[in-house]
């Protein structure tokens, strides 16, 4: 499907990364990971075609059709959220087009017996084949099934994107590319800002995705989940693995032990050849040994060991003035978005040097609680913060307020102070900014390097409260680490918003469990918090399917519950089968007739019929009573 030879990609004089090579076939999988601003997103853009590259060759099969899911997407405003889907179907879009035309003229003419009136029938007659069989009949189905599958209920599809958030927005790109029926999926960080419902569901249809993928992810389940071959960007080269993300990691270290003890022994025989040389080259007798050891020594190919890119950033959290014992307070604290009450009653007492974590589904209210407590939105109730408070925040989105115009250095140096000014430098190096990286535009760097600049940023003001909301979002494995350490060792009080179980594993000392519009304590690390439910990971928590437990149940009695649950779900699954393919025959019959009945001598003859009409009201009402059965299945199904 594509090959790449020795591709070539340079900024500023320097290769970001030389000469790769790798193929990707129908069926791979492929996980592209590598430390943040190796080149990940920019490897995306060349094969996308968004990007130039400066030597090698891209070759594609013919008419091979490429999705790509960038981090930045920038959307029409006025659109809702049905019809920003819809805009996946091209081609079904220009067939409607065009119909609607030969409608239109048919309807106004009456020359019934022209040449010209009668081409108009033939296209109307092909246009219709060609626009069942590209699936004109079946997108709106197919477009509102995948909706739902990424969150979005019936009620928001015909809300404005202008109205959702930038997370939901980047739900809605996803869900076209996933209706295009591409060749070579690209997606780019694809699990940030979904749910872990979303997630898991992504994850199941990309399992069964028959064309290939490639995808930027740090989320280490997910690629485990969705990947079969890992390709890893380090230092300009790339290292290709037909293995997922897991078994790729003990590869590579078994590699790289390989390769350091094929090094030693190489280096230990080049030594002693040379002694032998040093010691036959005094010798006159022995000069044509030396020669002949010199010889073979130059045709040595010597062995190289990977090198591996260990920087990471340096984070330190700068400690204020401490702050009182009380840090937050809250009483009977609610908010609501129109309709939707999102918190209700919430009652908190938050000490000083606490380390809070908030779990549970999105839209639960945890970043809204996260946003009441910086004071960024209005609220109903009391909320107060204690003696000396001193708050850093650190949203969801916060890269998203960086000037793409700025340079890095300008960045920092436009919010630093008198006195902390001459330590910008400084500061930029120990998050990775050296040398000519300072003068790159916020707008050309990675999510991963963005994040580290709005963290670089927001440590130039001193606090004693940290509130992060899903700070490792576009942050490398290693980033992460250096975060969490760096998490661990503030002395002041932190709230973390994450379902990064291997993030606040060790960090968060308290868990707030937000569920139908309140929070529960839970006083322990998340390993506690998990125990308590009887759950191995934060995604079972975040499913908004019920987990129950059943006692006193014996194997077998268990057994025959679990096959009588599903003989019920296969019976459901037919039966709304059966519906949509109703469904599907009503609508085109209807479809076949409105084209007949735009025939002069059909319409006659069709109408004549003393239940014709009847008939075909029957039939429309047949569709919509179908429908009201298809969502109640649906709907039994989800539950």
């Amino acid at each position: 499907m594509l090959n790449a030879h020795n591709i070539t990609v340079s900024f500023a004089g320097e290769d970001l990364f030389s000469s790769i090579t790798f193929k990707l076939d129908a069926g791979n999988r492929v996980g592209l990971v590598g430390k943040n601003g190796a080149g990940k997103s920019t490897l995306l853009k060349i094969i996308a075609k968004e990007q130039e590259y400066d030597k090698g060759t891209l070759a594609l099969e013919k008419d091979i059709r490429i999705g790509f899911l960038k981090q930045d997407i920038d959307f029409v405003y006025g659109r809702t959220v049905l019809e920003e889907a819809y805009e996946a179907f091209t081609e079904i879009k220009e067939v409607e087009r065009k119909l609607d035309i030969i409608n239109i003229a048919l309807a106004e003419r009456t020359d019934y017996e022209s040449e010209s009136y009668n081409q108009l029938m033939v296209d109307l007659s092909d246009l219709t084949h060609q626009y069942e069989v590209i699936g004109g009949y079946n997108y709106q189905g197919d477009t509102e099934k995948i909706l739902q599958g990424l969150g979005f209920k019936r009620e928001d599809f015909n809300m404005l994107t202008d109205t959702f958030s930038g997370g939901w927005r980047m739900r809605i790109e996803l869900a076209k590319l996933l209706l295009q029926n591409n060749d070579i999926l690209l997606l780019d960080e694809p699990t940030n800002h979904l749910d872990i419902e979303s997630i898991i569901w992504l994850e199941e249809f990309l399992k069964k995705y028959a064309g290939a993928i490639m995808l930027v992810s740090h989320d280490k389940m997910f690629l485990d989940n969705t990947t079969n071959r890992t390709i890893e960007i380090s230092l300009g080269k790339i290292y290709d693995y037909k293995y997922p993300y897991s078994k790729y990691l003990v590869q590579r270290k078994e590699l790289k032990e390989k390769q350091l003890q094929a090094f030693k022994n190489q280096e230990k025989e080049i030594k002693h050849t040379e002694q032998l040389i040093e010691k036959f080259r005094a010798k006159a007798n022995k000069a044509s040994m030396a020669q002949s050891l010199i010889k073979k020594l130059n045709r040595v190919e010597r062995i190289e060991v990977d090198a591996d890119d260990n920087s990471v950033m340096k984070v330190r959290f700068p400690m204020s003035k401490q702050s009182g014992k009380v840090v937050v307070e809250a009483e009977n604290v609610a908010k609501n978005y129109g309709d939707n009450q999102v918190l209700s009653n919430v009652n908190l007492l938050i000490e000083r040097s606490s380390k809070i974590a908030f779990v549970g589904q999105n839209g639960q209210g945890k970043t809204t609680l996260a946003k009441m407590i910086v004071n960024e939105i209005p609220f109903d109730g009391k909320l107060k913060l204690g003696h000396n408070v001193q708050i850093g925040y650190f949203a969801q989105n916060q890269a998203e307020y960086l000037d793409g115009n700025k340079t890095v250095l300008q960045t920092m140096e436009d919010a630093s102070t008198d006195g902390n000014r001459v330590k910008v430098r400084d500061m930029l190096g120990a998050f990775l900014f050296g040398g000519d990286d300072v003068e790159k535009k916020a707008k050309v760097l990675s999510g991963g390097e963005r994040n580290r600049l709005a963290l670089c940023k927001m440590l130039l003001s001193p606090f004693n409260m940290l509130v992060m909301d899903e700070p490792t979002n576009h942050l490398d494995i290693a980033s992460k680490n250096v975060l969490k350490q760096a998490l661990n060792s503030f002395e002041g009080t932190l709230i973390v918003v994450s379902h990064d179980r291997d993030f606040l594993q060790g960090l968060a000392k308290t868990i707030y469990e937000f569920k139908d519009g309140h929070i529960k304590e839970y006083l322990g690390d998340i390993d506690y918090y998990l125990e308590e439910h009887k759950l191995e990971n934060l995604r079972e928590v975040e499913k908004r399917t019920k987990i129950v437990k059943v006692k006193d149940t014996s194997a077998k009695e268990a057994y025959q519950n679990t096959k009588k649950n599903q003989k019920q779900l296969k019976k459901l699954q037919n039966r709304l089968a059966k519906i949509e393919s109703d469904i599907a025959n009503l609508e085109r019959e209807l479809a076949n007739i409105d084209m007949e009945l735009l025939d002069g001598e059909k319409y006659a003859e069709l109408t004549s019929k003393p239940d014709f009409f009847d008939n075909y009201q029957a039939k429309k009402n047949k569709v919509e009573s179908l429908m009201v059965d298809w969502e109640k299945l649906h709907e039994r199904l989800e539950n």
